[in-house]
């Protein structure tokens, strides 16, 4: 039987976002936190969804479970240090378009995988496993190989392995160590979700085409390549299928447009959608996203 638990395995960290005023806003985000909290709000109510990480036991660290918690975010598999803190980052919009400052070097969330048996226990009682590139990049090197085995012993069990690749150079140490993980993560997955942007910089990719083609070369039958104002294509049991993107209604900031469309349309299927109703509903998703502040937009402004 399938278990109704969705796991995200990363970092949250510290959000600061500059307001209007000049003051700071703090709030809590990471690329599979973000996924974790729009799939939340697309799956059935019968699905759990946890979070797999490590914080520290400061005050932030506290209040970013508490903040988990409120937000149905399960906590029970994240492992806590004394002495570290979560890592922090700050946002600079401009025009829409984003940059961060990152202070990260310290983060907790690099020993997510240094208890074998815990991320062994935590995959065991999900159904669905997601984790993306940076999740690979932050991990201390030392344990990644404890991490790809047991997504691979997690696939050989019939778990979906969701990967999204979310290429960052600068977590990398050169652009050769980030191709040969990124590729032996994406071997492990049923499905890859890749931004083009991305894969067209590490890889060379020339189309989205050429990104599903590699991907497919892996063994990996489900890909969807997002590819910004373009829409994304979805490749599925040997069809591909493309998705026009969905304007928004203005264009404030484009943090989260790629988490919060891989969490809808992984809800989406889950709820029974075929990939290309999912990718159209999650598409309307995103484009709401990015016409708010910030990676994490209210329930209640949700479409």
């Amino acid at each position: 039987m399938v278990q109704k638990t969705l796991l995200s395995i990363g970092e949250c960290m510290v959000e600061l976002i500059q307001t209007d005023a000049g003051t700071l806003r703090k709030g809590f985000a990471g690329d599979t936190f973000n996924m974790a909290y729009y799939a939340k709000l697309s799956l059935p109510r019968d699905w759990k969804v946890e979070y797999l990480t490590a914080l520290g036991t400061d005050s932030l660290s506290s209040e970013m479970l508490d903040f988990m918690a409120a937000n149905k975010i399960g906590t029970q598999h994240i492992a806590r240090h004394p002495g570290l803190m979560p890592g922090l980052y700050m946002v600079h919009v401009k025009d829409g378009e984003r940059n961060f400052s990152y202070w990260r070097s310290a983060s907790a969330a690099r020993r997510l995988a240094a208890d074998p048996a815990r991320l062994c226990h935590a995959m065991d009682n999900a159904g669905i496993v997601f984790l993306s590139g940076i999740t690979a990049a932050i991990v201390d090197a030392a344990n990644r190989p404890a991490l790809l085995a047991e997504l691979a012993r997690a696939k050989h069990r019939g778990i979906q392995v969701v990967f999204d690749p979310n290429i960052r150079p600068r977590l990398w140490n050169n652009m050769d160590e980030a191709r040969i993980v990124l590729t032996d993560m994406a071997s492990q997955a049923t499905i890859v979700m890749p931004s083009f942007d991305d894969e067209a910089a590490c890889f060379g990719d020339a189309t989205p085409a050429a990104t599903i083609e590699r991907y497919r070369m892996l063994g990996v039958g489900h890909v969807v390549v997002k590819n910004g104002a373009s829409g994304c294509i979805v490749f599925h049991e040997g069809q591909t299928i493309p998705i026009a993107a969905v304007p928004p209604a203005r264009l404030v900031d484009t943090t989260s447009a790629g988490d919060s469309f891989n969490g809808t349309y992984l809800g989406r299927l889950i709820q029974g959608d075929s990939p290309a109703k999912a990718a159209h509903f999650a598409a309307r998703v995103a484009s709401h996203v990015i016409a708010h502040q910030g990676a994490i937009v209210s329930h209640d402004l949700c479409p």
